[in-house]
């Protein structure tokens, strides 16, 4: 049974059809990168399955649950939504860390929150919070940045701040985490140390949805690749067989503009 099961989804703003008809699955342990231009749905698609965006159409299951159906208002409720974002980890574009706190605090802010919800909290109150906080310190040593923990976003590069993100994201333990475009906001510099970081998370097993304009990226770390143009799946296999021998014309004439670029 695949972890991530993606059915029929569609999403339309207005009169315009952003996503017709998307179908995947995802097995644990697997990275599936998502490639395509600007504007071929992407991070459409990638908001809908973090239930970011509400699809019109078709159905999300994880782990054989089904997590939201169209057809199915009771999926939809906010309370239900909340719960089942923690489900999956998102690392914006544009890292969205809160500069009034350190990378630490970042780190461990939701993972806090969260374990005020525990029915055990306040008679273990330290206990917990001294365990999210050596969680926390372990992540960011896992990020490489063990000695960055009380520095505030402006005080890291743009790579150690994505850096910090991943680490957030992985706070909360989701079943999959999700990448939009993980370093088009950095120089190229500094791309190499994040993708660094995303390769190291793959040979780990961890499961993953890759938003990615990194070809050779995407060949070499992902299992999976979905080709997506204008809306739809044009193309999806393993990742070598997509990226070397492309067997649709639209998935050919767009991998031969990147590697014109």
């Amino acid at each position: 049974m695949p972890i991530l099961d993606v059915q029929h989804i569609e999403k339309h703003f207005g009169t315009t059809r952003v996503l017709e008809d998307i179908s995947f699955s995802l097995e644990q342990g697997q990275a599936l990168a998502i490639i395509g231009s600007s504007g071929s749905g992407k991070t459409t698609l990638l908001r809908c399955i973090n239930f970011l965006e509400t699809p019109n159409q078709g159905r999300i299951l994880v782990n054989g649950e089904t997590l939201f159906d169209a057809d199915d208002p009771a999926t939809q409720r906010e309370s239900e939504v909340r719960k089942k974002r923690l489900h999956f980890g998102l690392v914006f574009q544009s890292f969205n860390l809160f500069p009034q706190y350190t990378a630490l605090e970042n780190v461990t802010l939701a993972p806090g929150l969260l374990a005020q919800e525990r029915p055990d909290f306040k008679q273990n109150k330290k206990a917990i919070l001294e365990e999210i906080q050596a969680e926390g310190r372990r992540l960011l040593d896992k990020m490489g940045l063990a000695d960055r923990a009380g520095h505030y976003p402006h005080q890291l590069s743009g790579g150690q701040q994505q850096r910090v993100a991943i680490a957030r994201a992985l706070a909360l333990k989701p079943d999959i985490l999700c990448f939009d475009e993980p370093t088009s906001a950095l120089d190229p510099e500094l791309t190499g140390e994040v993708l660094k970081v995303i390769r190291s998370l793959a040979e780990q097993k961890t499961t993953m949805i890759i938003v990615t304009h990194e070809m050779a990226f995407a060949r070499d770390v992902a299992d999976q690749v979905i080709f997506m143009d204008g809306g739809v799946i044009v193309e999806q296999g393993p990742a070598r067989q997509v990226i070397e021998t492309p067997r649709e014309e639209r998935t050919r004439q767009f991998l031969s503009r990147y590697s014109e670029n």
